[in-house]
């Protein structure tokens, strides 16, 4: 009996790691046009997948000054970040975020939102593929096509509609650090006359886009 489990669970073990190879391969070269997050998504989805070609160089400046100055310097983990994070978590502390853009890309495309460390290990697995098998200007164009901008708006083609009326093509640093501000909270934040929070985070994220050209922060997605 144990023996029949053992088997069964190596055989399920197997085929999740050819399945999930397969579609990591697959979408190092196709679009990916839906993922768990939307389809669970109770409002009605828009998407618009664009290729990295045209959206603005803004736009990944102001995602690397927000969410992760170190992208093009890690290979998917931001060993310090986590530490910090774990060292404020020991002492009871509000945690700052830890993951990084790959990591982020990975549980968009391949997983679902939410915590449980079962996730988490789902999500360093996944990440651990995507930095292996795609390259930083494919993990940083699939996540500005899948990260959610808005009440059912995923992705900053359809950010920059809904919130500027025109292409993410030509995001100024300012729009492209508003949208850039709205993503850690999507539902709740507004990239258009931002109030509190948000308008200050977006004006600091438009300053450190300064940063990131003058140290080369983004250049290995456009090497």
């Amino acid at each position: 009996m144990a023996l029949r489990i053992f088997k069964f669970i190596a055989k399920l073990v197997l085929w999740f790691v050819i399945i999930s190879l397969a579609l990591v391969i697959v979408f190092r070269f196709v679009p990916v046009t839906y993922t768990a997050t939307m389809l669970m998504d109770e409002h009605s989805v828009t998407r618009d997948w664009e290729p990295l070609s045209r959206i603005d160089r803004n736009m990944v400046s102001a995602v690397i000054a927000a969410e992760d100055g170190k992208f093009c310097q890690h290979d998917g983990f931001d060993r310090e970040a986590i530490e910090e994070a774990l060292e404020e978590r020991a002492r009871g502390e509000r945690q700052r975020g830890a993951s990084t853009i790959s990591q982020q890309t990975a549980k968009n495309v391949f997983l679902w939102q939410g915590g449980g460390w079962f996730r988490k290990g789902l999500e360093a697995y996944f990440t651990f593929l995507i930095e292996n098998l795609w390259d930083k200007r494919r993990i940083m164009e699939v996540y500005l096509n899948v990260a959610e901008t808005g009440l059912g708006s995923y992705g900053v083609e359809s950010g920059a509609q809904r919130y500027f009326g025109h292409s993410a093509a030509r995001l100024s640093a300012d729009e492209a650090s508003r949208i850039a501000a709205v993503l850690p909270s999507p539902k709740t934040r507004e990239a258009v006359n931002p109030g509190g929070f948000t308008a200050r985070y977006g004006n600091t994220i438009e300053a450190r886009i300064g940063v990131v050209r003058r140290d080369g922060l983004d250049t290995c997605v456009y090497e």
